[in-house]
């Protein structure tokens, strides 16, 4: 089961370069604005591609969506562990809560 991250711990470990993070919306919402660093991984896209885009399923995960009511991110987050990640968080609060702290993100690919 993917453990549950705030917004102070995730940016901790973005600022660290210790965790790699995902988004698990479709691409358009990506690329109107995501996390610093994040990849673009949707929930329903998560076999085919974390193999390429998270080898190392020792590396620490970190799943987020738009918010707490987006079902996204859990399902993205759970299908990783169910794959063998051992080190999987889901950021639950989301992009909004990023966003509504005045934290930096990026659009684009």
């Amino acid at each position: 089961m993917a453990q549950r991250i705030t917004r102070d711990e995730l940016k901790k470990k973005i600022d660290e370069k210790v965790v790699t993070v995902v988004e698990a919306l479709p691409a358009s919402y990506y690329n109107d604005k995501h996390l610093p660093g994040a990849l673009n991984l949707p929930h329903d896209q998560v076999d085919e591609l974390a193999p390429s885009l998270l080898p190392n399923k020792d590396a620490q995960v970190a799943v987020y969506c738009s918010d707490g009511p987006c079902p996204n991110s859990g399902i993205a987050a759970e299908r990783l562990v169910e794959l063998g990640y051992t080190n999987v968080f889901e950021y639950y609060d989301g992009k909004s809560d990023w966003v509504e702290a005045g934290l930096p993100v990026e659009s684009g690919v």
